[in-house]
């Protein structure tokens, strides 16, 4: 695929001039583009221009790491490292970190980092991705699925702690993996919950869905998504996870 078709597939999704957007990505899925991750950037940002923004993921994960038998043993059930701030590659996949390292991205501190171009750049620094949440930005997944979306964290503050300690390593996982080195994971719950708010989602009319050639693609208002996590969160979150 050619720069000039991916950028005229993504208007006809819908992107446009003074847009803001949270993509995530996966650049095998688009099959052979010429120029690789570059060339889906470039598309990006013709796509939106400079009075629009784009956020990528920067956080400084490992891809999963294969458990060991002692791992299984003590209940640990997704084991990540976490990276230093200059690597190079990440479990964000390679269009977010190309992304990231180009001179004209803003990247924000910390572990869970995000990066912004465009018009409001710093905001990527300033409160990662509020200001895309809250001011009608988009969500464009190319190749992936709602469990890429990093928006959904900025409403788990209303988690239930029945729900939260189901992830929670003990301290003999801790002890063994220093949080400051790695996530740990100690558990998982019944129901993979953000199928769900996706399914929601999708029967509500709220995702645009289809193929850019062998890629699938959603495109969506964030916060509209967004909410009815938060809803379910507010209201039914035991049934939601399967708990109740």
């Amino acid at each position: 695929m050619k720069k000039e078709e991916l950028t005229a597939a993504l208007k006809q999704i819908g992107l446009q001039e003074g847009m803001s957007i949270e993509v995530h990505s996966s650049l095998s899925s688009f099959g052979h583009v010429e120029g690789g991750a570059e060339t889906v950037i470039d598309a990006l940002i013709e796509c939106v221009g400079e009075s629009g923004s784009i956020f990528m993921p920067a956080m400084r994960f490992s891809p999963a790491i294969a458990l060991t038998e002692e791992d299984k043993t003590m209940g640990i059930t997704t084991k990540i490292r976490i990276l230093p701030e200059d690597a190079p590659r990440t479990a964000m996949g390679v269009i977010a970190d190309t992304f990231r390292q180009r001179r004209d991205v803003i990247t924000g501190a910390g572990i869970i980092r995000t990066a912004g171009w465009g018009r409001h750049a710093e905001e990527a620094a300033k409160g990662g991705l509020d200001y895309v949440i809250h001011h009608g930005g988009k969500a464009l997944l190319l190749g992936v699925d709602i469990y890429k979306l990093t928006a959904m964290h900025y409403v788990e503050d209303l988690l239930p702690k029945e729900i939260g300690d189901i992830f929670a390593p003990s301290e003999e996982m801790r002890m063994k993996y220093p949080p400051e080195e790695w996530l740990i994971e100690a558990g998982e719950p019944p129901v993979k919950a953000w199928y769900t708010i996706q399914e929601m989602a999708c029967e509500h009319g709220l995702v645009k869905e289809g193929y850019i050639g062998c890629c699938k693609y959603m495109f969506f208002d964030i916060w509209d998504v967004v909410s009815i996590y938060e809803r379910e969160l507010e209201t039914n979150p035991l049934q939601l996870y399967g708990l109740a």
